[in-house]
């Protein structure tokens, strides 16, 4: 972290200087405090450096460029150090190989706090009397003592990433981030616009001259890029596919390894990550970080968008400075190369070292992290690395081009909320319910006692899958829809190894990638390659499928949540995403007793009322509405009409609520229909196959607790 000097035009009253650097340099010794002297002794790597020797750096600033030369008297410390803890000044002489920082096990810890010590009072009496022409350098020192802060934490955290322990270096329980919604646009208008800083308070200087550039209109992402949207990319075959990357990073990825961001790892059954709290598994609403410039240009291209310009992000961010995470969550990458201003003149003297000079093979991030110290960014403020490096606190925001003549993509989610609550009744389609949450309350429910179907088709696919085997030919690709936790596919995966791939659709990203990974793990010779997103919109398949035989796998009865007409079309459109030859293995529920039925989705724990109640929650945290979920009652019905059960929330009382601006209003007792789950007869069955093109090539019923799988081929 290199950035360096531009005095303020509007000095800091002295003592105010004298109360900062108080500050500034109490809060480096308090970061050291967690660890042992071990652990500030270490190095991890050459780009990393030992905490000590951080904290002796820092002091060495002030002794070499404010004290030698203003303070009349002034005696060094240790006329070694200058050796010891310069860092690249070639103008202050010789230095301590920078790989060789680790091996410093002299000076001792002590010996570079009682250094601090000798240096902070030597300042104190320099503060007293401070010449007017050294007020910048006090500033820029106090500056870059700060970025040596965050640079404590930055490598500290890659030096316990390197011990088998994942020690903490706080191990308080970390904060759960709140869902982060569909990312939004915001359209940002062009034209000649202003960047730079402005010379009315301390800026560095390679964030001067202020100049004018031209900006075409284009859109910034409202947030940073979430871990789940990153688990999509890692089980979409993000780190496979080297037509994403630049050829550098690909040469970069493959010879180093990355499968995933710096720190991640897969555990089997989820990821963990390593923080400043230890190893915690992930967390998918948080911004994803520890990504290098190559991953973060591979992921925009990947997600259809691009990486903002350092001019577009700073003209956004002094535009619309209430756009979430600009400073506190993490680094943002941009596309810009690091390189002057135009008039760019680095300052007279040694210290002019510090900046200029890397304006060469860098590139810019903007923003700030959160371990970036508090009123240290800025609009501004370039940062930059080399697009290689991954160890410090950096993310993703994405850009796009405004282009006039494309229209941009609509939320589909909300546009489905608001048709659904100005419909008669109001609905929700079921398909919403499977966010992180409902996800897991799903597999809560399909575990109690009361919900046979899921126990009844596993035993059923159990019984029948030889069967069912004899239909597949060699090579055929299984393309499942609505894959979950995908555990009834390893039935047909372990009575099929001729099959040649597996493709697994799911609109949960976070369950999606876990199960893939599992997969992937479990059965290394299968090729794999997941979709996340709506099976229902789903317009091609990846090319793994080409000229192979597809079998479409569909089972958990979620064809009874559509409609007859809905049914219809959606096996229709099924066939046609399939192609011809294919086949579909599909699993429904059939009809039965209603007391089974009721108790089914309606269990005595409640497990099922949460998983209703928790789309209320999902609208509230992503479309910005103001349910109170415990003034809904759960309620589960048999509709012998319809030949359907049906899940509603019941209004407690009248109430408004709010959905992203929009009112609506429920009387007493009004309900919400949230779920139809239509039960069959294998005739109904049949005929509803056969409207949609298919015909019933074999079936496998199970009589205790009426359930079938039927094998569908093109008629």
């Amino acid at each position: 972290m290199r950035a360096h000097v531009r005095p303020s035009n509007r000095a800091e009253s002295v003592s105010h200087l004298r109360r900062r650097y108080r500050v500034v340099r109490a809060h480096s010794v308090a970061l050291a405090v967690p660890l042992s002297v071990e652990d500030q002794a270490a190095q991890s790597m050459p780009d990393a450096s030992p905490t000590k020797w951080h904290l002796a750096h820092t002091s060495w600033f002030f002794e070499t460029f404010l004290l030698a030369p203003h303070l009349p008297g002034y005696a060094a410390f240790d006329p070694t150090f200058g050796y010891l803890f310069n860092s690249y000044y070639e103008g202050a002489g010789p230095r301590l190989p920078r790989a060789e920082r680790g091996l410093m096990t002299r000076p001792s810890a002590d010996e570079v706090l009682a250094y601090r010590a000798h240096v902070d009072a030597a300042m104190d009496r320099l503060l007293h009397a401070l010449p007017a022409a050294c007020t910048g350098l006090v500033e820029l020192g106090l500056a870059h003592e700060e970025q040596h802060q965050e640079l404590i934490l930055m490598d500290v955290l890659h030096l316990f990433s390197r011990s088998a322990l994942s020690p903490a270096y706080r191990p308080e329980l970390p904060s759960r981030a709140r869902p982060a919604g569909p990312l939004q646009w915001a359209d940002i208008a062009g034209g000649l616009v202003d960047i730079g800083a402005t010379g009315d308070d301390f800026a560095f200087d390679n964030e001067m001259p202020r100049h004018t550039v031209f900006l075409p209109s284009f859109a910034l992402a409202d947030r940073l890029v979430s871990n789940e949207e990153w688990l999509t990319f890692i089980a979409d075959g993000g780190y496979r596919q080297p037509l994403l990357w630049l050829a550098d990073g690909w040469a970069t990825a493959q010879a180093q390894g990355w499968q995933a961001p710096l720190y991640w790892r897969d555990e089997g059954d989820q990821w963990s990550t390593l923080t400043l709290q230890g190893r915690t598994p992930l967390d998918p609403h948080a911004p994803v970080r520890h990504v290098s410039y190559y991953e973060a240009d591979a992921y925009a291209r990947w997600a259809g968008a691009r990486l903002p310009s350092e001019a577009e992000w700073e003209h956004a961010a002094t535009t619309l400075p209430n756009l979430g995470g600009l400073y506190d969550q993490a680094w943002q990458w941009t596309c810009s190369a690091y390189h002057a201003y135009p008039g760019f003149r680095a300052p007279p003297g040694t210290v002019g070292e510090y900046n200029g000079k890397f304006m060469a093979g860098q590139m810019v991030l903007r923003g700030g992290s959160s371990i970036t110290p508090p009123g240290h960014a800025r609009a501004s403020y370039r940062n930059f690395f080399a697009p290689a490096q991954r160890w410090l606190f950096n993310g993703v925001r994405l850009a796009r081009d405004n282009d006039p003549a494309v229209p941009a993509p609509s939320n589909a989610f909300l546009d489905d909320v608001l048709r659904g609550f100005s419909a008669t009744p109001k609905n929700v389609p079921a398909k919403y319910f499977y966010d992180e949450e409902g996800s897991r309350l799903f597999e809560a429910i399909c575990a109690t006692p009361e919900y046979y179907l899921t126990r009844t088709e596993l035993a059923l696919l159990r019984s029948s899958v030889a069967d069912i085997a004899r239909h597949i030919e060699p090579g055929t690709v299984l393309v499942e829809f609505g894959s979950g936790a995908s555990v009834k596919t390893r039935v047909l995966l372990d009575a099929s190894p001729h099959l040649g791939a597996y493709v697994p659709i799911d609109i949960s990203a976070s369950a999606l990638a876990q199960a893939g990974a599992a997969i992937a793990r479990d059965y290394p010779h299968l090729q794999l390659a997941a979709l996340s997103g709506d099976f229902t919109q789903a317009v091609t398949l990846p090319g793994l499928a080409d000229g192979h035989a597809r079998l479409g796998f569909f089972p958990g009865s979620t064809l009874g949540n559509f409609s007859p007409g809905e049914s219809v079309a959606l096996l229709s459109h099924l066939r046609n995403l399939l192609g011809p030859g294919a086949q579909l293995l599909v699993g429904v529920d059939l009809v039965k007793d209603r007391e089974t039925l009721l108790a089914a989705y309606d269990d005595a724990a409640g497990i099922t009322a949460a998983f209703n109640r928790n789309l209320l929650v999902r609208i509230n945290d992503e479309l910005g509405a103001n349910f109170d979920p415990g003034a809904f009652l759960h309620r589960a019905h048999w509709n012998a009409s319809e030949s359907r059960m049906e899940m509603w929330l019941v209004s407690r009382r009248e109430q408004a609520v709010r959905i992203a601006g929009h009112p609506f209003h429920f009387a007493l007792g009004e309900g919400l229909h949230t779920e139809s789950s239509h039960k069959f007869t294998p005739q109904r069955l049949a005929a509803i196959a056969e409207c949609a093109g298919w015909r019933v090539k074999d079936q496998w019923l199970d009589h205790d607790l009426p359930y079938g799988l039927f094998l569908l081929s093109l008629a």
